[in-house]
Order: C-alpha cells, then structure tokens, then sequence
C-alpha cells in the first residue's frame, strides 16, 4: 500500500489511471488477485455494507441497554419532514445511527475503517447511491478511493482510539468517505485529497471516551458528525477549495497529536465523558462493569 497519498496523486501523473485504479492494482499485488478479481471482493464489501444498512432492526438494544433504536427515530423524523437538515442529511443521519448501533447489538457490519466508525463510510456512500443514482461499479471505485486513503492514514498515524483517540476512528472514516464521495461526483485525485484533509482537519484532537469502556455512547451519535463532515468536505473540495495544509501533512499532525493526547482520552473509559457523573452511572450499574 502507499505510504502518502503524494505517492498516489504521483502514481496517477504517471501511469494515467484513475486514483481508484492506483489503489487497486497496489490491491492486486499485494493480495496476488487479478484485476477482476480484486473489484468483485472490493464489490462484496460494499454490498455487505448494503446488506447491514437493509437489516437494520429497531426492536434491538445492546447488552448495555446503551444502544439501540435510534435509528428509527431519526427514519420517523426524516418522513415526517420535521428535520431541519431535511431529507438527504436525514437518510445520511440515520444510516449513520443504524449502522452503529447494529454494532453495537453485534450485528454484521464492515469495519470502515474500525467497527466504532462503520456507520460513516455506509451512511455517505448508501445515500449518495439513492439520491444520485449511482451504479454498482461506480460505488465500488468510490469505495477503493476510501479504501486507499484509509491505507494512507493508518501507514502515517492511525486508526486506532486507544493509540489516537477518535479522531484516528471517526477523524479517518470521514476522510476516507470525502475522498470517495469527491471521486463520485467526478473529482481528480487533488480533489480527493483535499476533500479527506479538510474532513481531517475538522475532526483534529477528538477525544476517545467511551462510556463504560464500550463502543456505545458517544460512539454511535459521532459516526453522524463523521458522515455529515464527510459531505461538506467534499462539496468544499469539488468547488475549487484546497487545504492550506498539503493532505499527507494534516494525517502527520493527527498522528502527533494522538501522542500528545493523555491516556484518559484514548478509549481507557477514564476521561472526557466517561468521567462525568451520567458516565461513571451507567459504567457501575451496567452488569458485569
């Protein structure tokens, strides 16, 4: 895989392929597939994220009793027309929301790029595939040009809470899902640079504080700010704006601050908002905590 997207934005100058294309021949070497190959596995993927968005049940809550059914209330909201992000942020919203909290209930889901940031990736690249039209292939290019820069982030920082904090989880899925969402609305390789560093930009620092150390609260609610982030990043790249900070740069700054981050911010379940009075609540009458 490529250690900066450079490398890739280079790549692309060089042999004529799509961003796409260079991530996925990096796929076929590394996992010795064809290129036919390689697109139908990348092609599953997306249609298991379809599969997880489609079996959504909102009866279920998870263990904690933390999670569960507020998916519901958003898709009740968005038919209503009573939200004021309306229709399209809505169904990205509540995509988001159902996505994680099937996690959290221990559905099946794709981890894009952990399983506490899985309702970000889906919830953009789903929506934009009923509001636009999209077809099957065109999603699954979008889907290795996430891919590629997930592999990026996780060379050069991280995408891990407990070494980053959730800024190397949602910071990295809302990147990921810019990027892809810029390659579909016909973005060069720039363009989806700049669309995953600016959606960086606006997660830097945020804490991991999971409550009662679980990937429940206020994990589910942030794959919503994630996917939202992810849209308006790419809208800010595809009309001409750039990052002022070169993209490879800003994943370097996520890294460093992710040290710099104390313990207690990085999924411990000992800082932020798993400290409050709510969070140490929950955490001592949740069985088995």
């Amino acid at each position: 895989m490529y250690h900066s997207l450079e490398d890739i934005l280079t790549a692309e100058q060089k042999t004529g392929l799509a961003f796409w294309e260079v991530i996925r021949d990096a796929d076929c070497r590394e996992l010795e597939l064809s290129k036919q190959e390689a697109f139908q596995r990348m092609r599953a993927l997306y249609e298991a994220m379809k599969s997880a968005d489609s079996s959504y049940d909102p009866t279920l809550s998870s263990a904690s009793g933390l999670a569960g059914g507020d998916g519901e209330k958003l898709a009740r909201a968005r038919r209503e027309g009573s939200l004021l992000c309306g229709s399209f942020l809505g169904l990205v919203m509540e995509k988001a929301v159902k996505m994680g909290e099937s996690n959290a209930c221990m559905r099946r889901i794709v981890a894009a790029p952990t399983a506490g940031s899985c309702g970000v990736v889906p919830a953009v690249f789903l929506s934009l595939e009923e509001e636009r039209g999209f077809s099957s292939d065109e999603m699954t290019k979008a889907l290795y040009t996430a891919a590629g820069i997930g592999g990026v982030i996780a060379q050069r920082a991280s995408v891990s809470g407990a070494a980053g904090g959730c800024q190397a989880e949602i910071g990295a899925a809302s990147a990921m899902a810019a990027g892809g969402a810029a390659c579909l609305m016909g973005g060069d390789g720039e363009t989806i640079a700049h669309a995953a560093a600016l959606a960086m930009k606006n997660l830097l620092g945020l804490a991991c504080d999971p409550v009662a150390g679980l990937v429940e609260v206020p994990c589910v609610k942030r794959n919503v700010i994630g996917a939202v982030n992810a849209l308006t990043s790419a809208d800010l790249a595809c009309s001409g704006i750039r990052s002022k900070i070169p993209p490879d740069q800003v994943f370097d700054a996520m890294r460093s601050i992710g040290k710099l981050l104390p313990e207690e911010l990085k999924e411990t379940g000992r800082g932020g908002l798993a400290a409050t009075p709510a969070g140490i609540s929950y955490r001592e009458n949740i069985k088995g905590f």
